[in-house]
């Protein structure tokens, strides 16, 4: 049978770790899932020629570019999904939009709210055109996260009282691990905060619908000075072989913050990569007047659920193995019980992207919902900054 569908030529910036999971999905999404469109892997672009052929090889894209001006100007291209540090997201998304692509914006959505603002901008001048935009947070697509979203959405919780949400990694304990780019604000924007604080930010207002409304804060930097680094990719890397030649780290180690909801929720939220033994634990807890929901992404196929209006002797949190077929994204895979990782987050992701383009509706997040999650970002580290003082969010 002919595949009437449209092809959609994608362009991907960046090659590393981001680059790798994004082309994982980008190369599964249409085997799983009944697309409106058809993704083309068209091009790769990275600034070094030899490790982007390479790159492109390995993961599948069909051409390669070393400017990713080039790759926007492509005619091949109509989707650009940017998975470089935070410092070119504006740059390359707003050139993008303007050139009539629609984008994928790995998160944060920049380093500052000035930048986002500027994003978002450009993002509603091009929905006015049909181009759609959206930011990569992926921890949306979890199948238990976007169930206890639907739980609390159908008032299963009733009124929510508390959040409780922690994000923790230990990649960076060891003092002698190398100054990579993350541990560079003028590269990555924020520390802890930004990278993973982003997430859990993101992940509390989506699951309970509210939007946080003001924080007091405090973060903290142990390690201020490291090896400089003479290569990395993902979160592993090599110090220099310069003897003895460190540099400054000018992000956040840990973020630690309290916050209220507009919906009258209160907050307390955790980004720390210096958790040891704590490898991905982002969780949250929600705690509400019929009920509490529990999720750690370190057992990312299970919810818990606590219904408080059954008698005591009867209630407690009981394990939702969230692979039923009835689930959120779960039933494209696997029978029940064979559960999911980390990279189909990434795979539903871009299915939810690829039907918003092929039927016209504006994708979620928006740009607009990545420049809330960074007024949140900018808040916690203004009121660090002030001795902790109470910030209200813009």
């Amino acid at each position: 049978m002919t595949d009437t569908r449209a092809a959609l030529g994608v362009g991907m910036v960046g090659y590393a770790f981001m680059g790798r999971v994004h082309s994982q999905a980008w190369r599964s999404v249409g085997a799983f899932f009944d697309l409106p469109v058809t993704p083309v892997m068209a091009a790769l672009s990275g600034r070094s020629g030899d490790r982007t052929a390479a790159a492109a090889a390995s993961l599948g894209w069909a051409a390669v570019e070393t400017d990713w001006k080039d790759l926007v100007a492509r005619d091949d291209v109509q989707i650009v999904d940017i998975c470089t540090p935070g410092d070119s997201h504006a740059e390359i998304a707003i050139a993008a939009l303007e050139a009539g692509k629609h984008v994928l914006c790995e998160k944060p959505l920049a380093n500052t709210v000035a930048e986002a603002e500027a994003m978002v901008a450009a993002a509603e001048r091009a929905a006015a055109r049909g181009v759609r935009s959206m930011v990569a947070f992926n921890y949306r697509r979890v199948p238990a996260v976007a169930l206890a979203r639907q739980w609390v959405a159908e008032g299963r919780l009733g009124q929510l009282r508390h959040v409780r949400a922690q994000y923790l990694q230990d990649w960076i304990v060891d003092p002698q691990f190398p100054l990579v780019w993350r541990l560079q604000k003028d590269k990555a924007g924020s520390g802890a905060l930004g990278d993973i604080g982003s997430h859990i930010v993101d992940t509390a207002q989506y699951i309970t619908g509210q939007s946080l409304t003001g924080v007091s804060a405090i973060t903290e930097t142990f390690v201020k000075e490291r090896p400089l680094a003479e290569e990395s990719a993902g979160l592993a890397a090599d110090a220099s072989e310069g003897a003895g030649e460190t540099g400054t780290v000018t992000v956040d180690d840990a973020a630690l913050f309290l916050g209220r909801f507009s919906g009258g929720a209160v907050g307390s939220f955790e980004a720390t990569r210096f958790a040891s033994g704590r490898k991905n634990a982002m969780r949250i807890e929600v705690n509400g007047e019929l009920g509490s929901l529990a999720f750690d992404f370190e057992s990312m196929n299970e919810l818990w659920f606590h219904d408080h209006t059954l008698p005591a002797e009867e209630a407690g949190f009981r394990r939702v193995l969230v692979t039923e077929s009835g689930h959120p994204y779960a039933g494209a895979w696997w029978p029940p019980g064979h559960g999911l990782g980390y990279e189909h987050t990434f795979t539903h992701e871009v299915k939810d992207f690829l039907e918003a383009i092929g039927e016209g509706t504006d994708p979620a997040p928006s740009f607009a919902d990545g420049l809330r999650v960074q007024r949140v970002l900018e808040a916690v580290a203004d009121s660090a900054a002030n001795d902790s003082r109470w910030t209200p969010i813009a």
